[in-house]
């Protein structure tokens, strides 16, 4: 198996991939982080569930949200690289689509949705952009 360097990134780009190739699942290796990513994308209906599989690997399973075949997710965009880091304050929280779609961020608090994050008076690092 390959060294990741962007394990974040790897997440996203699975799902991305799964939503558009019509998948009913796909896995990934687990962490916290990603563990919170997908309880976000959930609650912000991107994503039916997600469960954690233990056994010779600790995985996430995630089951990506189709309406009338169609995915829910259209893209995404992975803003804070490795290489690069975004920072962002509660007033500089972007707007993804006018409002259609979401931004993630990782705050003192733990990860969270931009709308909660700009609710709470929380900055942090922006993570991705979801719409």
């Amino acid at each position: 198996m390959a060294v990741l360097t962007d394990p974040i990134s790897d997440f996203l780009t699975r799902f991305k991939n799964a939503a558009r190739a019509g998948n009913e699942t796909f896995t990934a290796p687990y962490s916290k982080i990603k563990a919170d990513i997908a309880e976000i994308l959930k609650q912000e209906g991107y994503l039916w569930k997600y469960e954690v599989v233990t056994g010779e690997r600790t995985e996430l399973k995630v089951s990506p949200k189709f309406v009338d075949g169609r995915p829910v997710l259209t893209d995404l965009k992975r803003v804070s690289k490795p290489g690069r880091r975004q920072y962002v304050g509660s007033q500089e929280i972007p707007r993804v689509m006018s409002g259609l779609g979401i931004s993630i961020l990782s705050t003192p608090k733990g990860v969270m949705s931009g709308t909660s994050a700009k609710r709470q008076k929380l900055g942090g690092e922006l993570l991705a952009n979801i719409w």
